[in-house]
């Protein structure tokens, strides 16, 4: 008959029962990780006096306007890319069945293809100039708290993509007429 291996109790240690590492005990881990998580002072603020609550605050200000700032850029993004596909697909949609129709092909209902693209290329450019509208009063707002550029590389393509839209949009409609 054997005799069964006792277990360890949160007490005692792992060598006690021949496991190996005394740091595999959690307890010794928890005070091991303490230890490498303690950083000293970076090297540009060794011998510096603290910071006053000001300054703190100040660049904490400015860390969030920036985080602000982004967040537009990004909400812009978004609505440069909604754009972009609704004026492109409506586009396709409109030259296939320009093709087709050029081609002798009868559709059935030739209008309605024709209206869904114009329709989708009409709502791009809307969304499109909706969300640079947004973005440029966004940054007015936030230049009056900080010296923001306005000629931000999303506002530049925004701009592009909105004045492309409109030549798509009236081109779609001179063609139609």
């Amino acid at each position: 008959m054997t005799t069964p291996t006792p277990t360890p109790t949160p007490d005692t240690s792992p060598q006690e029962h021949g496991h190996g590492d005394p740091d595999a005990h959690p307890q010794h881990r928890l005070a091991g990780l303490g230890k490498r998580l303690h950083h000293p002072a970076a090297p540009e603020q060794a011998g510096r006096a603290p910071r006053t609550s000001d300054e703190l605050a100040l660049e904490r200000t400015r860390m969030a306007a920036d985080r602000t700032l982004m967040a537009a850029d990004r909400s812009l993004m978004a609505w440069v890319r909604t754009a972009l596909s609704m004026i492109s697909f409506g586009f396709t949609i409109y030259k296939l069945l320009q093709g087709f129709e050029e081609a002798g092909t009868q559709l059935t209902h030739a209008s309605s293809p024709r209206a869904m693209g114009m329709f989708l290329t009409g709502m791009g450019t809307v969304a499109m100039v909706l969300g640079t509208v947004e973005y440029w009063f966004r940054l007015q707002d936030l230049r009056k708290q900080n010296g923001f550029a306005i000629w931000r590389p999303s506002f530049v393509m925004a701009l592009l993509m909105s004045v492309i839209g409109l030549f798509l949009f009236v081109a779609i409609i001179a063609r139609a007429l």
